[in-house]
């Protein structure tokens, strides 16, 4: 079997929301999922059914990321943060979201903003 990832992705009509909120940066606009791990062919969907958006990362050179805590947390197993890869420039691709939180940061809203997920493989 192929590589799976599974996490959640998000309610097209959120999505629609989040996106009118948080205009994108980059001409690439991705916003549909949270990764909780890859190469899963036989893992179990994540049980949590929401999370909630804490804070935004850019490079300032193509990734742009919203920061997620699901369960309480923004560290995800396996390492990394639980992210949604918002938008992307040219030559640049959602994997290297991880890497820009890890090695810059990410400034937190004042406010958790709360969104529904739903498990998925994907």
């Amino acid at each position: 079997m192929g590589k799976d990832v599974i996490g959640w992705k998000l309610d097209a009509s959120e999505r629609a929301g989040l996106l009118d909120r948080f205009e994108p940066r980059w001409r690439e606009v991705v916003a549909d999922h949270v990764t909780l791990m890859s190469d899963t062919a036989d893992a179990p969907l994540p049980g949590a059914t929401h999370g909630e958006i804490v804070g935004r990362a850019d490079d300032g050179h193509g990734v742009e990321a919203l920061v997620m805590r699901i369960d309480g947390t923004t560290a995800r197993p396996g390492g990394g943060t639980y992210h949604i890869t918002w938008s992307l420039g040219p030559g640049r691709t959602a994997a290297e979201s991880n890497d820009v939180i890890g090695e810059q940061g990410w400034l937190p809203f004042d406010e958790p903003i709360a969104i529904a997920l739903f498990p998925a493989r994907f």
